[in-house]
């Protein structure tokens, strides 16, 4: 599925920015579309997903939790196990490339869990650009540790003490500094979310996912897998894992929201189960609001998903049918986090946890013949601290 030439899969999507940005956008896209069809470019973004952040990553049979459903053969797309530890490193890869190309010198970001954030520090260090995180102040004390990496790399973390103090928050801020600074300034966007050319420009760079798993699990079982689960914050993940196998009209999709406390007002991420359609950060999606069209407070124990919109494709595929998109709370993702640490000796990240949380809920509705794919986004040390 391509968005159309102003970026819109179906009625979503779309460019709803300050006409200050609209030369940015414009030259941005004219950039991308312009690289992806470069050899050298495209040589240099798999050498660095190689030698860089360490791919492929692993397709790894859960044996241990596999017979303890005693349901569905369980496989993990191991992106945890890459370099800065979940799979934000493979778009700001590609997107740091982006940036020279441009001739930019400084990058900016926002980050919620402070996976991207880190994973932006990293290749801002790599290629040495200036480089500036926006952080909610409530994220960056309960993602202490990636506040810590992310300094460490030389990057400067900017607490943002308005609104929720989280996600939603941190990236208003990081678009009104792009505003203020456009012609120097690159905005390294960490999901598939935003407006056009970023929603289809992360996930370009994030189907390597997908693109491995596909290879692997043919090779491992000779065909392809009945199911592909992932958490859904903004949506990156999924995205990734999902768009290589669109076309596979067998295999089920998955998306998993963060549930939180319950599914009443504000209580809650899961932008597509609990939300309706309007413009958030540059796009037309399912999002969070009240009956005005205010966006509605989050919450979430996963810093990650504690976002109150959704990238437009992931919208797209809900209403099209191709996916389904179902929450999962606060205290069964802890049980999960828990259960699969104790059981395979793997700590999954918070998020990725509501996606091993859906399987351990709905284990009943699977086949034992099933075959399912679990993204497993990210891993779970940067969450010990606040849960000790």
């Amino acid at each position: 599925m391509m968005p159309d030439k102003r970026g819109y899969f179906g009625k979503y999507g779309g460019i709803f920015v300050p006409e200050t940005l609209m030369p940015a956008l414009e030259e941005l896209k004219a950039q991308y579309f312009s690289a992806i069809k470069d050899k050298k470019f495209n040589n240099a973004f798999n050498y660095y997903l190689r030698e860089f952040a360490g791919r492929p990553t692993e397709l790894y049979f859960a044996e241990k939790f596999t017979k303890y459903l005693n349901g569905p053969k369980i496989y993990l797309k191991r992106e945890d196990m890459t370099h800065t530890g979940s799979h934000k490193i493979n778009n700001c890869i590609g997107q740091a490339l982006m940036a020279i190309k441009m001739g930019k010198k400084r990058i900016i970001a926002e980050t919620g869990a402070g996976q991207h954030g880190v994973a932006t520090a990293t290749v801002a260090a790599r290629f040495g650009l200036k480089c500036d995180v926006f952080m909610g102040e409530e994220d960056c004390k309960r993602q202490s540790l990636n506040v810590y990496r992310m300094k460490l790399l030389g990057t400067n973390v900017i607490p943002v003490t308005s609104g929720t103090k989280t996600l939603k928050d941190a990236l208003n801020e990081a678009m009104r500094e792009w505003v203020a600074s456009v012609d120097t300034t690159y905005y390294m966007l960490g999901t598939v979310a935003g407006p056009h050319p970023y929603p289809v420009m992360v996930r370009h760079f994030q189907k390597v996912i997908g693109e491995e798993a596909r290879r692997q699990v043919l090779k491992k079982e000779g065909k392809l897998p009945d199911y592909l689960i992932a958490c859904v914050g903004g949506g990156s993940n999924a995205i990734g894992l999902f768009y290589p196998f669109y076309k596979d009209r067998k295999v089920k999709m998955i998306g998993v929201e963060a549930g939180g406390k319950s599914m009443m007002p504000c209580m809650n991420s899961a932008s597509i189960s609990a939300g309706t359609p309007g413009v958030l950060h540059g796009s037309y999606t399912y999002l969070l609001q009240d009956k005005y069209g205010q966006i509605l407070n989050t919450h979430s124990v996963a810093a990650g998903l504690d976002y109150p919109g959704v990238g437009p494709e992931h919208s797209y595929y809900k209403d099209s049918g191709r996916a389904e998109y179902k929450p999962i709370g606060d205290l069964d993702a802890l049980k999960a986090y828990d259960l699969l640490s104790k059981i395979e000796g793997i700590i999954p990240a918070l998020e990725s946890s509501h996606a091993v949380a859906y399987v351990i809920k709905n284990y009943a509705k699977f086949k034992k013949s099933d075959l399912i794919i679990i993204n497993l986004s990210g891993r779970g040390d940067k969450d010990v601290g606040r849960l000790l």
